[in-house]
């Protein structure tokens, strides 16, 4: 078919890319184009083969999908993505729609849901799957974390004291308290180890 969507997956499990390969190439109006298995990869194979639909595994080995998926639409704004992950953090998906993902899928979405989603992007749509949607929908009037509280949170989660956090972020123990204080507001958090447990399980920080 000349018609058919144009799909490029990148995925660094190839066990699982080969399960969405054959997917795909099992629908009649679809075939894939090129795998990547890395950010690298899929930025220089987007350029080379300029799918219709790429679909983009959130955590790649040299760097996030969603920081791959911003250099190609910096060269191709109308880049169609959808985000594939095993991950439903409100965090991780408010950043990919954000960064232009069109869609973000989980990878445990049946075969024909995932079809389906390619095809609606390909018609330009955007659709988060009612799962998805709800993790949104559940944090969605909640005040985000400065990148300053970020990199607190991350200190701690080090398990640095606050003398040690002051000491990298050049800032007083005091801002230090003052910061925790309202990152455990925000979080509803009752002490430092609850707070970046909602945030590691979130997506605002990694491990």
């Amino acid at each position: 078919m000349t018609n058919q969507i144009r799909v490029f997956s990148v995925d660094d499990h190839p066990l699982l890319r080969e399960g969405i390969v054959a997917v795909i190439n099992g629908q009649p109006d679809m075939q894939v184009v090129a795998q990547a298995s890395d950010g690298r990869e899929a930025i220089s194979y987007f350029f080379e083969h300029k799918p219709d639909v790429t679909l983009m595994d959130l955590r790649l080995p040299d760097m996030s999908g969603i920081d791959a998926m911003i250099a190609i639409r910096g060269q191709f704004p109308e880049a169609r993505v959808i985000m594939l992950t095993t991950f439903d953090c409100d965090a991780e998906i408010q950043r990919a729609l954000a960064a232009g993902a069109r869609s973000y899928i989980l990878k445990s979405m049946p075969p024909r849901e995932m079809a389906e989603t390619i095809r609606q992007v390909h018609a330009g749509k955007k659709c988060l799957p009612a799962e998805v949607a709800t993790r949104l929908a559940e944090h969605l009037s909640d005040e985000p974390l400065s990148e300053r509280e970020t990199e607190v949170l991350q200190r701690v989660m080090l398990g640095n004291r606050n003398r040690d956090i002051a000491q990298h972020l050049l800032i007083s123990v005091e801002t230090v308290k003052s910061h925790i204080k309202h990152i455990m507001e925000k979080l509803g958090a009752s002490d430092r180890t609850q707070a970046f447990t909602i945030a590691v399980r979130r997506g605002m920080i990694q491990l």
